[in-house]
């Protein structure tokens, strides 16, 4: 059933048909991303969220990488002390480590809770975790204020501790930003289409990206101007695309839009 857009998709339809239809780089490109990185933070932080009042002891090392790696793309910079995604890696980290865990406010040093040994796994894991923090605040900073200033080294660095930290790179996550804001500092972006990329994940997922920003486009393009010609192979290509990028479809996005479009065509 088609999804009838939103009070905010219908004003991101009405700035794209302003604007003359969606284009990269556009106003209605940049608020349909920002939206979809809003709406895909507010769903994994819930999820964990809940797990963590619920049931803290089943947060998992996954759950901390979703939802560290939404409130990275949200902000655009390593998430701060406090966050969720601090918390659920904190929590992630003692419930693998199974004991020495520490209440908020307590310093976890080489003794825990009442003078206690900390388990050194956990201690390892924490060590781990804070060296990625450390590096990815300096790294994050640089991308936002910065980027063209981003290292190699820099990049290396920050892959090598969140590897060690989380057992993962994520794909789109702040390492893999930094090494494709090098590989463009490089030169290395505006090698031939036919080139391939160094690293193969980054790859893939800047191609799933362009790809639908292309479809996005070329639909935006027809929802602004020509609405009753949109077909179901546009909307259902858009909609395949879209989840393939971010990984869910957006409740009255671009592609929701596209098939609330196609519902109305089939009416007349």
């Amino acid at each position: 059933m088609a999804t009838k857009p939103t009070e905010v998709g219908q004003v991101i339809s009405d700035v794209a048909r302003a604007e003359g239809g969606t284009t990269k780089g556009s106003q209605s490109a940049q608020m349909q991303s920002e939206l979809s990185k809003q709406r895909n933070f507010d769903q994994v932080s819930s999820n964990v969220g809940s797990k963590l009042d619920a049931a803290p002891d089943s947060i998992t090392k996954e759950d901390a990488q979703a939802v560290h790696r939404a409130e990275t793309r949200l902000q655009g910079q390593q998430p701060p002390s406090g966050s969720i995604s601090s918390v659920a890696q904190h929590q992630a980290a003692v419930n693998e480590g199974a004991t020495g865990s520490t209440p908020k406010g307590t310093t976890t040093g080489s003794s825990g809770l009442n003078g206690a040994p900390v388990d050194p796994n956990l201690q390892s894991q924490l060590d781990r975790q804070a060296n990625f923090e450390d590096a990815a605040s300096k790294v994050g900073g640089k991308l936002v204020n910065e980027p063209g200033n981003v290292t190699k080294e820099e990049a290396d660095l920050l892959h090598s501790r969140e590897q060690r930290a989380f057992g993962v790179t994520e794909k789109g996550g702040l390492a893999s930003q930094a090494q494709h804001q090098v590989a463009e500092n490089e030169g290395a972006t505006s090698t031939p289409s036919n080139a391939t990329s160094s690293n193969p994940s980054t790859q893939s997922h800047m191609d799933r990206q362009a790809n639908y920003e292309d479809t996005a486009a070329k639909v935006g393009n027809k929802l602004a101007k020509d609405p009753e010609n949109i077909t179901k192979e546009e909307a259902d290509l858009l909609h395949s695309r879209e989840h393939r990028a971010i990984g869910h479809t957006e409740k009255g996005g671009l592609a929701a839009q596209a098939q609330h479009q196609v519902a109305e065509n089939t009416k007349s």
